[in-house]
């Protein structure tokens, strides 16, 4: 069974993105909200659908709901940049995109408090879901306003969409 590595180390920073320190992935997930930043990619393709990743059963954050395209940690001594490309890349195997800025934002839960940056992109290439995802599809925009509220999407997820949408 996959599983996180707790151990992983995460910078820690300011709201603004300047690194103050650093936790493992298991202290930031502990409900210390020690503000760590993350990467979303939103991948649109030429028709206007938003590719979704569905979280596998074994994540230790939000298992089983739908989310973005990509999404994941910036890595201690990684730029958002990279981490960007190399999250695309681990997860969807896509590379050669160019992403567009959306927002910077902080994400809090029970569990976690995130400093998101989120970026889209259109994408026409074959995207090949890798073993970090339980599967992906694309989604219409109004087939994800229809679900919207209904708890299948992750709640950083329904906070985003609409400024995803509204940007298409």
């Amino acid at each position: 069974m996959n599983q996180d590595n707790n151990q992983e180390m995460f910078p820690l920073v300011d709201e603004e993105g300047n690194i103050t320190g650093a936790a493992t992935r298991g202290e930031c997930h502990s409900g210390s909200k020690l503000l760590h930043p993350v990467v979303h990619l939103h991948v649109f393709n030429p028709q206007g659908e938003l590719y979704l990743q569905k979280r596998p059963a074994w994540k230790d954050i939000q298992p089983g709901r739908w989310d973005t395209s990509v999404g994941g940690h910036v890595d201690l001594g990684e730029s958002v940049e990279i981490a960007l490309r190399r999250e695309a890349h681990e997860e969807l195997g896509i590379s050669g995109f160019t992403p567009q800025f959306l927002k910077k934002y902080v994400f809090e839960s029970a569990r976690e408090r995130e400093l998101v940056f989120s970026y889209r992109t259109v994408y026409d290439g074959a995207i090949l879901p890798s073993d970090e995802l339980d599967s992906g599809r694309f989604w219409s925009l109004d087939e994800i306003r229809a679900n919207v509220g209904k708890g299948i999407f992750t709640p950083n997820f329904e906070e985003e969409v609409s400024w995803i949408v509204s940007s298409d």
